[in-house]
């Protein structure tokens, strides 16, 4: 263990030469980092002590290598959740730390609103924007093409102490469901959504997030409530700036409140902050 950290959530150690360094609750996890270009603020000695790393292959695909033994699952706090971490054969481990200012945010519009609100996460994954609603006090859908994420995802809700909170779990294609909720004239307050560059939906539904996003946010706009408070836009797509989610969502949305960025995590030792995607977010004022 590093002095100093945590063994009971989630720090970013150090970044450079296109990797990160990890704690992870009781484990150090090595993983690619494409933006960060720059080299590590600390020596080998810090990097040696991982875990577990990611190896990525010519294919996109890659695969865990492992210095020392790795439980299958373990648990984290972060951001007031209790979370299930399980490294998975994408690289991913079940938490984007990334995501816990648009959370903040998430919750901040729900606390603030004099009135309840509907909340539709889709692409929700593992599910704490889905949870940071919830616990602020929404009713939220959380929508996601892979049941075994959604699975998660409600695992999490009850490690959280949230299984009981009104969240309605769906297993299905993110386009599908939009038209689905259209023709049923259901409508939502505020939207999260996270779109992955591909994809495929249960019934091998196909995403292709050049192809598809335009018409897919088109759809979105039937779904928006006279009451409709925010939307989160977020991703890790090349080409998709903050500036141009920005754009997209001008497209769709009334007048309000737009703030775009890059979303970051701060490193432990030289404080400096990965970019790790960008987000947009819209508020009615």
């Amino acid at each position: 263990m590093i002095p100093q950290i945590s063994e009971s959530t989630y720090t970013l150690l150090d970044s450079g030469n296109f990797r990160k360094l990890e704690q992870v609750g009781s484990y150090c996890l090595e993983r690619p980092s494409p933006q960060a270009v720059w080299l590590p603020s600390q020596n080998e000695k810090v990097w040696h002590q991982k875990y577990a790393w990611f190896e990525r292959n010519m294919t996109g695909g890659g695969k865990w290598c492992f210095s020392q033994a790795l439980p299958k699952s373990w648990l984290i706090d972060f951001d007031s959740l209790r979370l299930k971490i399980q490294p998975t054969g994408f690289g991913h481990f079940g938490l984007f730390p990334e995501q816990k200012d648009n959370c903040s945010m998430i919750r901040k519009q729900i606390q603030k609103s004099s009135q309840p609100l509907e909340v539709l996460n889709l692409f929700a994954y593992t599910g704490i924007s889905t949870l940071a609603a919830a616990q602020a006090g929404a009713t939220v859908c959380h929508v996601d093409a892979a049941k075994g994420v959604v699975d998660w995802a409600r695992e999490n809700a009850a490690l959280s102490a949230l299984e009981n909170k009104p969240i309605r779990w769906i297993v299905d294609d993110a386009q599908q469901f939009l038209k689905r909720e259209i023709k049923r004239g259901k409508t939502y307050d505020a939207v999260i959504l996270d779109p992955p560059s591909f994809g495929r939906g249960p019934d091998k539904e196909l995403w292709n997030i050049e192809k598809h996003l335009t018409s897919f946010l088109a759809l979105l706009k039937k779904i928006f409530s006279n009451n409709f408070k925010f939307l989160i836009f977020s991703g890790h797509s090349e080409g998709y700036t903050p500036l141009a989610l920005q754009n997209l969502l001008k497209d769709i949305l009334p007048e309000g409140h737009f703030e775009c960025g890059e979303m970051t995590t701060q490193e432990f030792f030289a404080k400096r902050p990965l970019p790790s995607g960008a987000f947009c977010r819209w508020t009615h004022q």
